[in-house]
């Protein structure tokens, strides 16, 4: 502060005045304050009296410059990319958690949104999101510094070692207050603009009514009614507005099973399979020792009658017995089997939140291992495996009922985690709709987002209890990830859709996760405020697309091999960022890119038989028209009837008209060259559009194993997708290569993606 007030005292600071035309000292003394105190407010200024920041910040540094001579005090906001530092800090050493001998020496930058390390050697930049940090660890202090342990949420752990101590703190303590911020207006979704102009705010938020999807499965009809009576949220503040309950119900039992539900989260439809068996969730009933609910009973009487296939109802109760058990003595619980007529209760003992946290913590410290015996022990001693398991053991239970006509009720204590959990994946295993890319995202928006799931709590959005962060939605991805092992075929999308979902989800980048429910998602306005995953996703479906699956090949049920040698530690999520465990060429994105590079030259072969076609039209056309036009200049250059001259002419005429479907005959004469066509018939303009259509498509592709660093000297690495230029063959990283264009030399002229520089050059030739 003392320092800025000096500037404003110095003669530079009065030319910088004049100039600009700042008249108000107390707004100067406003924004010097910002200057030292706040930059993350100053980063969302966009002028100072009608001056941009950057302007004004470097003077201030220009002015430091010239007027202190120590290094150590030019420690100020300065940018990086266009993008305003909080704090630079040079010679840190990032350390491999593999290998402590092999660290490298850079410039760390933190902004408002990111912490950014540069490596000058190999030109990387190493990017961290504050919304994907989960935890910052000051260790203690070292020979070489002061080291800074950062974990994410997408599982990156990295270490920085800062060589002062009060610099390390620093960073420290600006991380602590940026990485979980208190309001959700503080979220990066809020902040967030498109880099690209094909990015609409708009875009994405309407691609999905549940309404519209109810009606794909026929709903409602002759059973299921749809429930107006929450409109203004009023029966069930964390269920959409708008849902369906059996036809023969009415208000007063819809009211009394509300009132008998945690959280009000009564027993509603979530599907509708076509044999008239339903999946219906809820919440546990507040039955306590001995309480019970004449309405919830009737209301489950009602679900079970909507199937006229089947004289009984099953109510799935995901938890342990022993967890329902304990829940009793806070006045909750579980349904009394003498209360409920012609209903099966079972018990399928999936653990709570606390039991799932511990467990991904021990996952995480089991990725650290460096040796095989210590990696298979702790990996089984964390139980994340067994986890995953018994989700996919309870989900197969609740479909293969489903699937026999049975209809089922599932909850678990609020109805939000395992609920939705068990609920999608039944419904994933039933439908092979919600196997598509659209599907799988209708899925989401249904199970998760319309019933409700505190992504805000369980995925540390917000600065909360550490004790409602569950990874509750990662387990369902990895869950869903399982199935495409066993049967990849029966998925449309691929293994990088599931972690660019993950990795979203967890970031706030985009408004669709943001809030616990329908209502806080309409009060927080932000389909208005913030854009969409759904449209930023749509903008880059080639990048999903699994090249093995079969839609013509579905089965009626998707069966998980649940044996223990068939679940799987998913290397690709939890694993992703450790080099030297992955192979060099992915089998997914090796076989996408070669089907692609066979449509390229498909399209392209499409396009040229078509132009031969138009080739041979115009040869025949011109050369009809030249031999007619030798005809008349002869005839009017000979003055003299010559007996030779006609039996030549003669022969001649009899030679063209007995070779009339070889149109390139005439041409034998030098005087009917492929040059005289074009220039006599003025089509060289088309001729050099065909050579254009040639040379716009890529014949021979780069081999992706090949590709080491993207032409911007970006070097790939694992989680990076490698993508070409249809254009030049080149590959690209997704920053370079953000255009799509139709390709003159392709038939059906759908947009492909191309390089920056292959865009403006087709831009530039196509007419």
């Amino acid at each position: 502060m003392s320092r800025f007030s000096d500037y404003q005292n110095s003669a530079s600071f009065s030319d910088f005045k004049q100039n600009f035309d700042l008249v108000s000292p107390e707004e100067i003394q406003y924004y010097s304050d910002l200057l030292v105190n706040d930059f993350e407010e100053l980063n969302r200024r966009s002028c100072i009296l009608g001056i941009s920041l950057p302007k004004l910040i470097v003077d201030f540094k220009k002015w430091l410059e010239e007027n202190l001579a120590s290094e150590e005090e030019l420690s100020i906001p300065i940018f990086f990319r266009d993008i305003l530092m909080i704090r630079k800090v040079e010679n840190v050493r990032m350390i491999d958690r593999y290998n402590s001998k092999n660290s490298i020496v850079g410039t760390l930058y933190l902004t408002a949104t990111h912490l950014i390390f540069v490596d000058p050697i190999a030109n990387k930049e190493t990017w961290i999101l504050h919304m994907h940090i989960s935890s910052v660890e000051k260790q203690p202090l070292t020979t070489t510094g002061s080291p800074l342990l950062i974990r994410c949420k997408t599982f990156l752990s990295v270490t920085f070692v800062i060589a002062k101590e009060r610099e390390c703190h620093d960073v420290y303590t600006t991380l602590t207050k940026l990485y979980q911020p208190v309001s959700y207006q503080n979220l990066y979704c809020f902040q967030y603009t498109s880099s690209t102009e094909e990015l609409q705010k708009c875009a994405g938020w309407d691609y999905f009514k549940l309404e519209s999807e109810f009606k794909r499965m026929k709903v409602p009809n002759e059973e299921w009614q749809l429930c107006k009576m929450n409109k203004g949220y009023e029966l069930c503040d964390t269920y959409p507005n708008q849902f369906y309950v059996p036809n023969s119900v009415d208000k007063a039992i819809l009211l009394g099973s509300s009132r008998f539900r945690s959280k009000g989260r009564l027993p509603a439809l979530t599907y509708l399979h076509p044999n008239k068996a339903s999946i219906c969730r809820c919440s546990q009933p507040l039955a306590g020792f001995s309480a019970r609910c004449v309405e919830d009973e009737q209301l489950l009487q009602e679900i079970r009658k909507t199937n006229c296939n089947s004289n009984i109802l099953y109510v799935v109760d995901t938890r342990p017995r022993m967890n329902a058990l304990a829940n009793r003595a806070a006045g909750k619980g579980y349904e009394n089997e003498l209360f409920y007529e012609n209903t099966k209760f079972h018990f399928l003992g999936i653990e709570n939140i606390h039991i799932m946290r511990a467990s991904l913590q021990k996952l995480i410290e089991t990725c650290e291992q460096k040796s095989m015996s210590g990696f298979l022990s702790a990996l089984e001693s964390s139980g994340w495996l067994k986890h995953i398991r018994s989700m996919l053991d309870t989900s197969y239970f609740i479909a293969n009922a489903v699937y026999k006509g049975i209809s089922v009720v599932v909850h678990c204590s609020d109805g939000w985690d395992r609920t939705s959990q068990v609920c999608s994946l039944a419904s994933l295993m039933l439908d092979p709709y919600y196997r598509t890319i659209k599907g799988f995202q209708c899925l989401i928006e249904k199970d998760w987002l319309s019933f409700g799931h505190k992504f805000s709590e369980r995925c540390g959005h917000l600065s909360t209890d550490p004790k409602e962060i569950s990874p509750i939605f990662t387990q369902f991805l990895d869950s869903v990830w399982q199935m495409m092992q066993q049967r990849i075929d029966a998925f449309e999308f691929n293994e990088r859709f599931l972690l660019i979902l993950h990795d979203h989800v967890m970031s706030c980048q985009f408004g669709t996760f943001v809030g616990n429910c329908e209502k806080d998602r309409i009060d927080l306005k932000l389909s208005e405020k913030t854009f969409s995953l759904w449209g930023f996703m749509a903008n880059h479906m080639n990048e999903y697309l699994n090249p093995l699956y079969k839609p013509g090949e579905v089965d009626d049920i998707l069966v998980p091999n649940l044996a223990p040698q068939c679940i799987k530690f998913w290397r690709g999520m939890y694993s992703r960022f450790e080099s030297g465990i992955h192979p060099r060429e992915d089998v997914s994105d090796f076989l996408l890119a070669s089907k692609e590079h066979c449509s390229s030259l498909d399209e392209h072969v499409q396009h040229l038989t078509k132009r031969i076609g138009n080739l041979k039209n115009l040869i025949s056309k011109s050369a009809k028209k030249l031999q007619s036009n030798g005809a008349t200049l002869l005839q009017n250059a000979t003055g003299r009837a010559d007996n030779k001259f006609n039996y030549d002419n003669k022969k001649l005429s009899e030679l063209q008209s007995a070779d009339h479907d070889h149109p390139l005959n005439p041409l034998k004469s030098d005087s009917y060259c492929f040059s005289n066509l074009s220039v006599t018939d003025n089509n060289s303009e088309e001729v050099d559009q065909i050579n254009a259509e040639i040379n716009s498509v890529a014949l021979d592709w780069k081999s992706l194993r090949s590709a080491t660093a993207c032409q911007c000297s970006t070097p790939f690495s694992q989680e990076m997708k490698k993508t070409h230029c249809w254009r030049c063959g080149e590959i690209f990283c997704t920053r370079c290569i953000d255009k799509s264009i139709p390709l003159p030399g392709h038939h059906s002229k759908k947009l492909v993606p191309v390089c920056r520089a292959c865009f403006k050059l087709v831009t530039t030739i196509s007419p």
